[in-house]
């Protein structure tokens, strides 16, 4: 890959709120960890990665969100209290909302969005990694996976599908594909097939309009008003 690009790079992770840089992979780094990872904390920096219902911090390689602090750290949003305690808790450490894992070595991969996690029966699903299995079924061309609201789990999964252009699709297809391949848990319990998504002005697509979309097709609109803890 490294041979194919012609160039070295660096990647870097970094959001407004931890301006400018948390993490960077070093120059002596082998291609291949620049590749899949965004590097480690930058020197006087500190990261770590929580369970985002608990906020205590996950063992090396499991998912969580990444928790920034240091000197990096905004001093807050202009005149939003209420966003800022939102966004950096008592202790200081800034809640990026980025789902991310980090190795025995510090090096961070980031793997999804905490707004995007769905949490069917208490326990953590990362729709990211359902697509990523998903989008490999040489019939699907897109997906997308969201959460929908359910009376006894609080929560199910949804997967948006567009299929691969004259290869017609089916929802049982798509069950036997998941079968033995991915935990029963992380197995959407609805499919729906659609032509393109929702999407904002710079191109991203805009999941919580298809969720809306997915609790009025599904008749959901009464078990989405129902609070869960």
């Amino acid at each position: 890959m490294h041979a194919h690009i012609g160039a070295d790079v660096s990647i870097v992770y970094a959001q407004t709120e931890a301006s400018c840089t948390m993490t960077q992979t070093r120059p002596d780094d082998p291609f291949e960890r620049k590749a899949a990872t965004c590097g480690v904390p930058l020197p006087h920096t500190e990261i770590r990665i929580v369970d985002p219902t608990t906020a205590q911090v996950v063992p090396c390689g499991e998912r969580g969100e990444v928790c920034t602090r240091g000197y990096l750290v905004m001093a807050g949003y202009y005149q939003m209290p209420e966003k800022n305690a939102e966004a950096i808790d008592r202790e200081g450490w800034l809640h990026t909302g980025d789902l991310a894992t980090m190795d025995a070595s510090g090096y961070v991969n980031i793997v999804g969005r905490v707004k995007d996690m769905v949490i069917r029966g208490g326990e953590n699903l990362f729709p990211a990694e359902i697509e990523a299995f998903l989008i490999r079924h040489p019939k699907v061309s897109d997906v997308q996976v969201v959460g929908v609201p359910d009376a006894f789990f609080g929560e199910e999964l949804l997967a948006v599908v567009i299929p691969t252009a004259g290869e017609p699709l089916t929802e049982p297809e798509l069950r036997e594909y998941c079968q033995g391949q991915i935990s029963h848990q992380k197995i959407p319990r609805y499919f729906q097939f659609v032509d393109a998504y929702p999407l904002t002005a710079s191109g991203k697509v805009r999941k919580f309009v298809l969720r809306e979309q997915a609790i009025r097709s599904l008749g959901l609109e009464e078990v989405a008003k129902t609070k869960t803890a």
